[in-house]
């Protein structure tokens, strides 16, 4: 037993195991060039991100100002549209002894304009014929009477609605049949 005891002290010796002699230039020399090429790396990526989060802001302002002008502008086209009608409007009114036949046609012209104007901008009439079905999206029932029709029919308009893009303005006064 004392030749294994001899053997386990020697190789459980604490002494650590010898390294080569290595000059410390040498050594030192790859995570030197690794740390440049991480700080180069990181002052890369850091422009980036500055440059990055410098053109987010100018397309964030960029945004901005295009909306606030669309707004101040967006009834633009409308309002151009509308000048015609109130150049007619006007010859009208300058002419106080015209003939009611003259004044009559000039209003109808007027109202041609105007109906062209709104056209232009996708103003469009909702002016239901009678025995359509009642719709709740583009009609309102005004009042309901008995008739022969089917339930929940358009009898007559009272007052015509408008609707832009899809999107009611007004919707049309009617009469509706009543349920059976």
């Amino acid at each position: 037993m004392g030749a294994i005891a001899s053997f386990c002290i020697m190789t459980t010796s604490n002494t650590p195991p010898q390294e080569p002699n290595i000059p410390d230039e040498v050594a030192a020399a790859p995570a030197v060039d690794k740390l440049a090429e991480t700080e180069a790396r990181l002052a890369e990526m850091s422009d980036a991100y500055l440059r990055a989060k410098a053109e987010v802001e100018n397309i964030r302002r960029r945004s901005e100002e295009e909306m606030a002008k669309a707004r101040k502008f967006a009834v633009e086209s409308f309002a151009e549209s509308m000048l015609p009608v109130m150049d007619s409007m006007e010859a009208a009114i300058a002419l106080p002894d015209a003939k009611v036949e003259t004044v009559l046609e000039g209003v109808h012209a007027t109202k041609r304009q105007l109906a062209s104007a709104l056209e232009r901008n996708k103003v469009v009439e909702i002016n239901p014929a009678a025995g359509t079905k009642f719709d709740p999206h583009h009609h309102q029932a005004i009042s309901v009477v008995p008739a022969e029709q089917e339930p929940n029919t358009v009898v007559m308009v009272l007052q015509k609605g408008y609707s832009i893009a899809e999107r009611v303005l007004r919707p049309a006064l009617v009469t509706v049949t009543a349920p059976k």
